[in-house]
């Protein structure tokens, strides 16, 4: 196994409402929270134009261009049992339409689950609830799905 290439990641953990963003260090080693992006609905509607970029998305894709970032990895909202559902295919067509926006930033999809769980309980452990919380939740949800891939790759090349 190789040592995961040097630079920046993204860790994306999209909701209905909003996008929790996190980053990693270049070495790929420590997960940050960066941002929490409102999500566009009015261009998620199926009458929107097809080739229109979502605010959300043109804000990612800027985000990918100021940290230099070389690989976006999505939270894939998976349930328990391992089986996809509704929110699982919403996910997919949503790191599609960011992987034609961020081209050629390769994207790839992280078993999210309990990432928003964990997420929650490590700010209500802090002392962080109610309006502060959902504030900053999102991005605490990122930094799960990032950190836990990053620890993964890790595993994998040692």
């Amino acid at each position: 196994m190789t040592a995961l290439p040097r630079g920046r990641r993204l860790g994306v953990d999209v909701g209905k409402v909003r996008v929790g963003v996190a980053l990693s260090d270049p070495d790929g080693i420590l997960a940050t929270p960066l941002a929490t992006v409102a999500r566009d609905l009015v261009s998620d509607k199926k009458g929107a134009a097809a080739d229109s970029v979502p605010a959300d998305i043109a804000e990612l894709s800027r985000l990918v261009g100021e940290h230099e970032v070389v690989q976006i990895v999505v939270g894939l909202p998976v349930r328990l049992n391992g089986a996809e559902g509704p929110a699982a295919i919403d996910i997919r067509a949503y790191a599609d339409r960011l992987a034609r926006a961020v081209a050629p930033v390769p994207i790839v999809l992280a078993d999210e689950r309990m990432s928003t769980v964990v997420a929650t309980r490590r700010l209500a452990e802090r002392g962080v609830r109610g309006k502060r919380q959902r504030a900053v939740v999102d991005q605490a949800a990122a930094v799960e799905i990032l950190q836990s891939w990053l620890d993964a790759q890790r595993r994998q090349t040692t």
